[in-house]
Order: structure tokens, then sequence, then C-alpha cells
């Protein structure tokens, strides 16, 4: 048994639970026990332990005590819950290894976010702090029947604090900690008559960065940010109930998506990166596809048909020195060194109702609606880095030199190039695209201005509006039968969801060969990189209910069942010297706009092209039946059994659009998931023990995992197990003293066979492997012989072609067993199927084709027993806490929490390189409170041992050089806080 398993051995047995330290930390008095937390996981009004679902709920107390803030700190005291951000202005909440492993537009969220009951399919909430909550409820497991569509993992829900219509209330706090980090909260409660009432609350936050950044010495990812909620509530009569809810959120500082970037650096470029593992180091430039359409050797074989005449005009040679070759990248997870500072915009509105309505003795109809608005954009430094000055490029020299208009100049044509990239020579600085949605760039006077060197940066933005409405009824007969019946329908639509990759080297090389095709006319567009869904619209709705007999006091039988319909429709496209008819748009210089030109632009050059749609449109819809079946027995009051058997479902969607060149599926398939699960519930010694345990078995069927694929994410489906136990105690001997503690196990696996091809290493691991980089679009593939071990072969066939293109043989390629090469994977397969007589006389091939194959997605390696990403075996919880009293009504309150998470996997693929290690974070806080709490003063800390534990990965794409961005902890945070309420 390893150290780590006795560890967890023996915090078990200690423990027999693992702490969501999510239930109500109060105090117990000397009648009552541990206080009791109501919540409405199963949509009424229930005490947590009257519940049979693994659920666990934080009251507004034990939010405050524990120092949950934020996501990041709400998964920490979750069994088997993990929460990292993710590479997309996004993030992903994992639910007993079931998480957001699909990417992409038209995916859904496999943690379903709801407030006040009310499904949020786009949110910034997971980015927000948290503020006058009445309580978080976190579901675990698939929920198929009251909380419906896409929630596979779970649901985590927020019920808003609504107003006290008996007795004016207000609080306030402030809060100064390191980092310069100023917070204000603030809350109103006000009674208007006996019926109607009004509640106001906010925030705002105010930080420096946590990261250092080198280049100018400043801090950047710091926050600037505020929300306020507005709550009215009306009560009319005894038997009806009626809340309206407003809220804002606004977001504009300098927040970065991208905690760091890791590459063990390889120095042959063939990958970028080594896939061996992780270091401190930048990839190598002369991997990536803005080095590739810009070098020598590219502009040489593009221009092959005129003795490549533009080679001489290549920024740099694939085989010599990269941008990155002298960069000093700076040590530490909170360091960098970056020349495009971050910018980080963010708003969002909800407006929203719900209708409580008795019908007579024995019927309540219950309806929750709104309207929710939100938009992202952000842009961050791309490659993390700062590349070389570009003042004496040769490539640069002889454009200056040669692109001018002038009689019998044989490049006149480069002029319209010269002019919007180097207007004042090279010396004068380059100038570079902005990301604009035009999608000219430089070329259409959408520069983002001219420099010393190229700016490397991305951009990543959307807007969501949504309209939500469901009602149920519920049934309070007498007797053993009671029901509930309920619809709902959403209505989500998305447009500009874009994604941009900008580079000088892109606009380079689209103005190169844009102006050599078209004879100085046009520039092939867009030239920069963009994934864009101009429009994507969900419509879906689902009809339910639940019907519950109760046998006798002790025996409850609950069934249900959900028709879930999902309709989706996307437009999309990928613009980088590609579209969805044509390989090479051609866009007229000055033009200013992409979509605007390009229909002109083909029909003027291509008279047989009859013109263009330049988006593909797709749609896709589903529908299923999904439920539940809980028998539950109440052995005494305080002892509850329960078994349970549930499906969940999650729809397909489409692929985002890919070059044609790249075969890929269009759509995806839906997934599915059985669950079976026992669970108790317990409350022993007079109320002073609270224990509830759980364990389940899941049976998941077409998983959504994605890859990436030419720059954008391509998602599979694929089968696995998953089994585990989860456990929650909440423990007080003493009234003073109370302690939550827990534990949880989780196995996880792909339990069919899956074949995929590693993007970070093509070869499989296999040694007669060649990987290839190749020069016209910087993904790889890689060349295998028919005849496996045929090592000798392979590399002989791969240099022969080489060298009738002008470039290198084969090369070892450091972090892998095989060797690689720059070349063309379409001429290497081309030339295997019809080989000239003087390959087919060096094989001794008389006829046919030769014995060799290229493998465009590599050579794929079956995934079946590995396990899922972001699912540790074990996660365990500590948190103590003792009141002081006082005679004068005062009390001194210390608490001190403490979770570990086990090491788990970034990837499916389960390398070395993927192992994020086990971490552990340690809060305290001491709290002074004034006489009936009417104010307190509070000291705290957070990550105590200033753990930059890395929590996820995202391996970018081969074109890009294969580093890997890592998303951490928050470092060490502490403080003071004081506030007042009344």
């Amino acid at each position: 048994m390893t150290k780590l398993e006795l560890l967890a051995a023996s915090a078990l047995a200690l423990v027999i639970a693992n702490p969501a330290l999510a239930q109500d930390t109060s105090a117990p008095t000397e009648s009552q026990g541990i206080a009791d937390i109501v919540v409405t996981a199963q949509r009424q009004a229930e005490r947590l332990q009257d519940v049979p679902i693994a659920v666990s709920a934080f009251s507004a107390e034990a939010l405050e005590s524990q120092q949950i803030e934020n996501a990041t700190d709400l998964q920490l005291s979750l069994p088997n819950v993990t929460f990292t951000k993710t590479n997309f202005t996004s993030s992903s909440f994992t639910i007993r290894g079931i998480g957001d492993l699909c990417v992409g537009i038209t995916c859904d969220q496999a943690t379903a976010i709801h407030v006040n009951d009310m499904p949020l399919l786009s949110t910034r909430l997971f980015e927000t702090e948290y503020f006058d909550l009445e309580r978080v409820e976190v579901l675990r497991g698939p929920q198929g029947t009251l909380f419906g569509r896409n929630a596979t993992s779970g649901v985590v829900n927020f019920i808003t604090a609504k107003p006290d219509l008996t007795e004016f209330q207000a609080s306030g706090s402030f809060e100064y900690g390191n980092f310069e980090s100023y917070k204000i909260n603030g809350m109103v409660n006000l009674p208007i008559g006996d019926t109607f009432g009004v509640r106001l609350a906010g925030y705002y936050l105010n930080r420096d960065g946590y990261t250092k950044n080198f280049y100018d010495n400043s801090r950047i990812d710091g926050r600037d940010l505020y929300a306020i909620r507005g709550s009215v509530r009306w009560e009319p009569s005894s038997s009806t109930t009626l809340d309206l809810i407003g809220y804002y959120f606004r977001e504009k500082d300098d927040r970065s998506r991208i905690q760091n970037q890791l590459c063990n650096r390889d120095p042959t470029g063939i990958l970028g990166c080594s896939p061996d593992k992780l270091e401190n180091e930048t990839t190598n430039g002369n991997s990536t596809l803005a080095a590739l359409l810009s070098s020598t050797e590219f502009l040489r074989v593009a221009s092959a048909a005129s003795g490549g005449a533009l080679g001489r005009f290549g920024l740099g040679s694939i085989y010599g020195p990269d941008v990155y070759a002298n960069f000093a990248k700076p040590d530490g997870l909170r360091n960098v060194n970056i020349d495009f500072a971050p910018t980080y915009f963010a708003e969002e509105y909800h407006i929203m109702g719900r209708l409580q309505q008795q019908l007579g003795d024995t019927l309540s109809l219950t309806m929750t609606g709104g309207y929710t608005h939100n938009t992202v954009d952000s842009r961050t430094d791309y490659n993390l880095a700062v590349e070389a000055p570009l003042a004496n490029n040769p490539g640069l020299l002889q454009l200056n030199a040669l692109g001018r208009t002038g009689i019998g100049s044989p490049f006149a044509f480069l002029d319209p190039v010269r002019r919007a990239l180097i207007p004042n020579g090279p010396a004068g600085g380059v100038c570079q695209s902005d990301a604009d949605p035009n999608g000219v760039g430089v070329y259409g006077g959408n520069a983002i201005g001219c420099f010393g060197q190229s700016l490397d940066f991305d951009r990543s933005k959307l807007t969501t509006r949504q309209y939500a409405i469901e009602g149920h009824i519920d049934s309070q007969f007498d007797g053993m039968f009671n029901f509930l019946l309920g619809a709902n329908y959403l209505d989500s639509e998305t447009k500009d969801n874009s994604y941009y990759v900008n580079a000088f080297g892109l606009d380079y090389g689209t103005g190169i060969l844009g102006a050599a095709n078209t004879g100085g006319a046009a520039f092939f567009g867009t030239p920069f990189f963009r994934n864009e869904s101009a429009l994507f619209r969900l419509k879906s709705y689902g009809i339910f209910g639940e019907a519950y007999a109760e046998f006798n006091d002790r025996l409850k039988l609950t069934l249900g069942l959900r028709y879930n319909n999902d309709k989706k429709f996307v437009r999309a496209r990928t613009t980088l010297l590609t579209d969805s008819r044509s390989q090479f748009p051609a866009v007229p210089f000055g033009s200013d706009s992409f979509s605007d030109a390009l229909n002109y632009a083909l029909l003027d050059f291509d008279a047989n092209t009859p013109g263009l749609q330049e988006y593909a449109e797709n749609r896709v819809s589903f529908d299923k039946f999904t439920g539940r079946a809980v028998l539950d027995f109440k052995i005494t009051d305080d002892n509850l059994l329960y078994a349970s058997y549930s499906r969940g479902y999650k729809s397909g969607g489409v692929n985002p659009p890919l070059s044609p060149i790249f075969a890929v599926p269009v759509t995806f398939g839906p997934e599915s998931v059985d669950s079976f699960e026992i669970g108790s519930k317990n409350t022993f010694l007079d109320g002073t023990l609270r224990l509830n345990l759980t364990g389940f078995y899941y049976k998941y069927k077409d998983l959504q995992l994605s890859r990436i694929v030419a720059r954008t994410s391509v998602n599979d489906n694929v089968s696995a197990e998953i089994y585990g136990l989860e456990a929650e105690a909440i423990v007080s001997p003493v009234r003073a003293l109370i302690a939550n503690l827990g534990f949880s196990y989780l196995h996880s696996k792909v339990s069919n066979d899956k074949f995929l091809g590693n993007p970070r290493d093509a070869s499989g691991g296999r040694s007669d492997a060649v990987i290839i980089k190749d020069i016209q679009n910087a993904s790889n593939c890689a060349v295998v012989p028919t005849t496996a071990g045929n090592v000798v072969g392979v590399n002989t066939y791969v240099a022969a072609v080489n060298t009738g293109l002008g470039l290198r043989a084969p090369v070892q390629v450091p972090g892998t067993n095989t060797t690689g090469a720059f070349s063309i994977c379409s001429a290497l397969a081309a030339t295997a199927a019809n080989p000239p007589a003087a390959l087919r006389a060096l094989f001794g091939v008389p006829t046919g084709a030769l014995p060799f194959q290229v493998l465009g997605s590599g050579v794929e390696v079956n995934i079946k027993g590995n396990e899922l990403p972001q699912a540790p075996n074990f996660k365990f919880s500590a948190g103590l806490q003792y009141t002081l009293d006082f005679e004068n009504g005062m009390s001194l309150v210390p608490r001190i929490d403490m979770t570990y998470t086990g090491e788990s996997y970034a990837s499916i693929f389960n390398g070395n390189i993927d192992r994020m290690p086990g971490y552990e974070v340690i809060n305290a806080q001491v709290q002074l409170n004034g006489e009936d709490n009417r104010w307190f003063v509070r000291a705290f800390v957070q990550n105590l041992t200033k753990n930059n534990a890395i929590t996820g990965q995202y391996v970018t794409d081969q074109s890009s050089g294969l580093f890997t961005n890592v998303f951490t902890l928050e470092p060490r945070r502490y403080g003071l806080a004081a506030g007042f309420k009344f």
C-alpha cells in the first residue's frame, strides 16, 4: 500500500466520511443539536437529512465561516468535485469524474448551473464573488427528472436571499488584504407594509494582479468588478408569493485567461514542445504556423513554378534560430515576460420572477422564469513570450527594397504588402492586424499598431441571451399518493462567438502569397486565424413528472420520468487561408470587410466560381426519455437509507468548422449515463453527530471527449465506467466546538476500445514512425511502413521526397523514440501512391504503391482503461471551529479548514506529462463578534502554505507548438475585514 493509500485509508477509518463541509456550521444549541438546513433539491422545501439525494448545501453562515467566496473555494469542500479555469474564457466544474470534456459552442455543460432554480447556460457566475446568498446547493449525480437537460454530472443551484417582510435589516463590510485588495459588501432590507418588501445588495472588488510581468515591471491578472442585486417580494395573501429579482455584473480589468505556459522545448521544431515532461521553457517558434507561412522554405516551395522566387522574402529558415531562441522566461508560475498585456471585459444581467401559488388545500403551483444576457471579450498574449526584433530581418529588407513600384521591377506586385506592413521600412516597426470582426486586418486599415517585433495575441468573445420558463404543480394529498407535474422551455441565442489568433507571420504570409497569386491585387483572407460561430441557437423543452408513494411513515417510493427535446442550429466558419468552399479566398487590398469582399474577389479571379457560401450551417436535434426511481426507508426519524436508479442525458452537437483537407465528423452524438446509488443519512448522539454516506456506480455511454485538430476542437464519443464512495460528517461534542470531516474515493476508466491520435506525439510511441511537421498548415502527421519495424526504409523514403522539395532528411526528435522532419504530408502520401521510377528502383517495387502510408492524425493509440481527466481518486477535508463566549456578550471564533485533492490527469491520454500532483489547501481565520453579532472584526488567511498547484491544463494545437497552458490555485491571501449588521 502506498503512502497516499495508507493516508486515505486512515482518514476514512477516522471520519468514515468526506466532508463537503457543506452543511450549516452553526454551533448547536443545547436542545436542538446541529442546526438543520432546508433545501429545495427536489423542488420543494425539505430538511437536508430527509432528501434521498447526494446533495451538499452551504448556508450563508457556512459560506462566510469557511471563506467560500467563489467557485474555486466552493469545490475545495465538496466530495468528488474539482473546479478549474479552462482555455476559452470558461471553466469546468467536474463532479464524480464528469466535467466539460466537450469543447465548442454547441456543447452543453455537464454541470447544470441554476439561480433560484432557473437554468443559466452561459454565465459569468464562476468568475464573480458570492454575496447575499441564502444558500448554495450542489447535487451530485445525474438529475434526470426535476433538473432535466444536460445535468449528467450534477447541479449547482444558487439561492439568493429574499426580502424579509417583518423588519428592517442592513449589513455591510469592508475587507483589505495583500495585493492591495479592497472589497466592499452591503445589503439593505426594507419592508413596506405587511405584504411588500425590497432588498438591495451588492459588492465591489478591486485588487492588483497576482502575476508579475517582467517586460515592464507591471502586475497583471488583477480584478476590478462589481455586482448589484435587487429583489422584490409581494405576499398579497398567505397563499400567494411573488418574487422579482434583477441582477447586474460588470468587470473591466487585466484578468488573464492563462495563468502560465509550460514546455520542454523541442530543439528540432518538429513538435515545438517535447511530449515527455513539462518544463519552464518556451515552445520552438519554428513549429508554429506563423513561422512556417513566412519561412524561406515554404515561400520557396509555394513559388516553385517560378523557380522559388518568393524564398528570398522569408522572415527566417525553419532550420535556423527561431524567434524565441534568445528569450528569457522567468521562473515561477506567477511570473511572465510578455509584450501584450491582457484585457478583459464582462457584463451580465438577469431579470427573473418566481410565483408560488397555493391552489386550494391540496395543490400548489410554482412558476419560474426570466431573461439573461451576458457578454465577454478578452485578449491575452498567446505565447506568453517576446519574439526577436525584426528591424534587421533580411526578408523584410528584401521586401522594402524590391517591393517598391518601379519600371522594370519584377516584384512590384508586393508593393501593397510593403506599404501595409512596413510603411517606414523595417526599422520603423512592423504593422500588424488587429483581431477585427471585419476580417481584413492590416490590409483593410484595421491594424493594432506598428512595433519592433511581432505581437502574438489571441481574443475570445461572445454575446449570449436566454429566455427560460418553468412551471410545476405539486400535490399535498393526505393519502399515500402524491405527484409533481411540470414542463419547461428554454431559448438561447449566442452571437459572434469568435476566437482569434494574431501574429505578424500570419499577416506576412497571407499578404505575400495573396499578392503573388493575384498580381498584387489581393491578399489571402483573413490575415489572422478566426474560428467564428456567427450564430448558435438552442431551443429546448422538457415535460417531467414524479409520483410519490408513502407506504407508511417509514417507506417511500419515488418514480420520475422526463421527456427532453433539444434543437440546435449553428452558422460558423474558420477563416485563415480557408473557408467552407475555397481553400484560398482572395480579398482585394483595401477592402473594409472580408464578408463583403469575398464573393467579389472569387468572381473576379475565378470566372468558373459562381459564388460562395461563406458559412457552414448545420441543424441537429435530439430527444431522450430520462428519469429516476428512488426507494427510501427511515429506520428512525434520524436515520435514512435509500437506493436509487437514474438516467442522465446530454445532447450532442456540431463540431466547429475545419478545412476540407481534414476529414472529421461534422456532428457528435449525445451522451447518457445510467447511475445506481445507495446512501445513508444519519444523526446520532442526541443531534451532535451527523454522518452521510453514499456509494455509486455509473455506466456511461458516448461520453463526449474533445481533441484538437487543425487549430480547432473536434468532439468524439467514448464509453466509461465510474464508481466511488462519498461521506460527509459534522460533529459537535460540546456546544462551542464543531468539526467538519470527510473523505471520497473515485474510480473512472474508459470502458471501450477507442483509438485516437495523441496530438503531443504523432508517432503513438512507435519507433518506425516519422513525425512530419507539414509546412503548409503546421499540423503533424506520421509516415509509417506498411510492414512494422522498417525504420531504415521509412526514413529513407521521407529523405528522398524531401530532397525533391528542397527540405532536409529526418532527425531524432527529443522526448520520443523516433525521428521527424519538416515536409508536406499530402506530397508524401501522393508520392507513395504513385512513385516515380527512381523511387521504385530504390525500394525494389516494380509496380503499385510503395510500402509506406501517411496517417493524418498520427498513429492512433487505444485509450481503453485510461482514467477520465479531472477525476482524482481521493479527496478529503477537515474543518474545526471553536466559539469562545465572553460575559459581555461578545465572542471570539477561530476556525481552520484543510482540504487535500489527490492527483489526477489533465488529458485522457494519461501520459506522465498529463499527471497533475495532489495538493492541499489550508485556510484559517479568527473573528471577534460584538454583542448579538451586531458587528465583527476578522483576520483571515487563504492558501496558508502558498500552494501554486496546477488544477487544469490545456494542450494547444500542433500549429501553435504544443505548449501547455496551465491554471493554478489562487496564491496566499491574507487580510482584515470588519462589518456590521442590524
